[in-house]
């Protein structure tokens, strides 16, 4: 099992920067791969960046290139996501997800609500 705990959402002003945490526990995580999700109302769940738990490479979507850096800090067990620049469009509950065989993501965090104000 693993447990995933979202953080550090909140409203913010367009152009403002802002950091997500997910605090990871449980067991055998060490070689999964960890990623960002986000939904906005109405629309689909939508992939955001992911990054390898263990050797730390990372693969973002197209769109999310350039103002999204995700990252993991090992020893504290914390996943991260950082966006500059945001503007409304970024507004969305974003999630973190754990995939243990690298290909699906089976667990999931409860989510962090990002509202950006213009």
């Amino acid at each position: 099992q693993v447990q995933l705990v979202e953080s550090g959402g909140g409203l913010v002003q367009a152009g403002d920067s802002l950091s997500l945490s997910c605090a990871v526990s449980g067991s055998a995580f060490s070689s999964s791969l960890m990623g960002w999700f986000r939904q906005a109302p109405g629309r689909e769940r939508e992939f955001v960046a992911a990054i390898s738990w263990s050797g730390g490479g990372t693969a973002y979507a197209d769109s999310r290139k350039g103002r999204f850096t995700i990252s993991r800090d090992s020893a504290k067990n914390i996943l991260y996501l950082q966006i500059i620049s945001l503007n409304p469009e970024n507004t969305a509950k974003y999630y973190c997800a754990c995939s243990r065989n690298g290909r699906t993501y089976d667990y999931w965090g409860q989510g962090t609500q990002v509202t950006v104000s213009s």
